[in-house]
């Protein structure tokens, strides 16, 4: 269903149960495909930071550093004017390199003046990632920005503060920004970046080469300059007797929202999916609802995108109940699809975390299982990334040998990318 303000909302479900069914299951396509109307005139404010470790692995090789400081460059190269924006040195604590204090707009000027300070940047000290994010907390406190955005570029492990420490600073930042993480090297953790990604509503990759930093920072300072809409919500109705089981973003990655539903009302929860520009995503809800009679047509959720209350779009989950079981037992395209990517990517992070653990039989199981999936729903790309893990022997059975020449970069390039989706290719 379209709403006048450049958002469609879809949904893709069989609503169809047998007699005594309870569950509904739906795929909501969002796409936010032009202009949004309902904005105000113009973009909305913005704000950007760019958090760069530079910890004393930094410096080996030599080109990392540079590579960084160029790539720094290039990001607040491509800030639109009057953005407010500031630089962060990430060590064993947080110090900010530009401007002296607080953010300052984008301008030629300010531009040139944090080029220059960057510069000057020296690799040395430890790694503390959650004292990175809170000094990024507090400088995005002070500005009024409708889209606050972050890059964390880090080459190594949070190693110098305890696992609890990040996770009361991410608690802190939740909902105050979102934060691209990125690792480079051969040392980073991508665990621990799917982490933060994760809590601040961000992306997690990792590089091969210190000299794809430039590219990877011009395209998310664009994409975070490209949003129309700031902190869009999913907002889910259910009639009395229904309740959510689950609502996942299915694509472009996999991503649990269920634990970050605020009630609005007994009826009503919102569910954030940040900041929105031309783009597409896909949602999968689960909802319970009580049994109906045969024949018997209900409504079992509404679905809506809204932003400060006004709704760009929205859509019915529906459920009829029959005692046809062609009907009734028939799972929507989408939905198996996307239950199996699902499935993949926590195939792949199970296995992984086996063989770090030195389990080959759960590890070979289990990436097995994720190299089998792979190959059903024809994710090429998740498929050649197992394969620097694993030896394929029989893709349809899932048949694999562990690769003992597999690097540790190999490993984390591998789970850091679990989570990546296609969309359905079938009709």
């Amino acid at each position: 269903m379209s709403a006048p303000h450049g958002f469609t909302a879809e949904v893709y479900q069989n609503p169809y149960l047998a007699a005594g069914a309870d569950t509904v299951d739906a795929v909501v396509t969002v796409t936010a495909d032009g202009p949004v109307t309902g904005a105000p005139d113009g973009p909305p404010t913005a704000a950007e930071i760019v958090m760069i470790d530079c910890s004393g692995s930094m410096g080996y090789p030599r080109s990392r550093m540079a590579e960084a400081i160029k790539a720094t460059g290039v990001a607040v190269d491509t800030l639109r004017d009057g953005v407010r924006f500031a630089v962060i040195a990430g060590r064993s604590r947080a110090e900010q390199v530009y401007p002296a204090s607080g953010m300052v707009p984008a301008s030629a000027e300010t531009r040139a003046a944090a080029k220059r300070a960057v510069q000057r940047l020296t690799p040395n000290g430890g790694t503390a990632m959650g004292s990175w994010l809170a000094l990024a907390n507090t400088l995005f406190a002070e500005v009024p920005a409708q889209v606050r955005h972050a890059i964390m570029l880090t080459d190594g492990r949070n190693q110098h503060e305890t696992p609890e420490a990040l996770r009361q600073v991410l608690a802190s930042c939740e909902g105050a920004y979102s934060c691209d993480c990125r690792g480079v090297g051969d040392d980073w953790a991508a665990t621990e970046l799917r982490t933060i990604a994760s809590a601040l509503l961000g992306t997690a990759d990792g590089l091969e080469e210190p000299a794809e930093l430039p590219a990877a920072f011009r395209a998310m300072t664009e994409q975070a300059m490209g949003k129309a809409v700031a902190d869009v919500k999913l907002r889910l109705w259910t009639p009395v007797g229904s309740t959510i089981q689950f609502v996942k973003q299915v694509y472009p990655q996999v991503e649990e929202l269920t634990a970050r539903r605020v009630a609005v009302s007994d009826r009503i929860g919102e569910y954030p999916t940040g900041a929105w520009g031309a783009e597409s995503r896909d949602y999968h809800v689960s909802v319970r609802v009580p049994p109906g009679e045969l024949g018997e047509e209900r409504l079992a959720a509404r679905v809506s995108l809204v932003a400060d209350d006004t709704v760009f779009a929205q859509s019915l989950v529906l459920a009829r109940w029959t005692e046809d079981d062609a009907l009734s037992t028939r799972i929507n395209d989408r939905v198996a699809h996307y239950t199996g990517q699902a499935e993949l990517a926590e195939a792949i992070q199970d296995g992984l975390a086996a063989r770090e653990a030195g389990d080959d039989d759960t590890a070979t199981a289990k990436l097995g299982r994720a190299v089998q999936l792979a190959d059903e729903s024809g994710h090429e790309q998740t498929a050649k990334l197992l394969r620097r893990v694993v030896d394929v022997v029989d893709a349809p059975t899932g048949t694999v040998r562990l690769r003992r020449d597999a690097s540790a970069l190999d490993a984390e390039l591998t789970n850091v990318r679990s989570t990546k989706t296609i969309r359905v290719t079938r009709s």
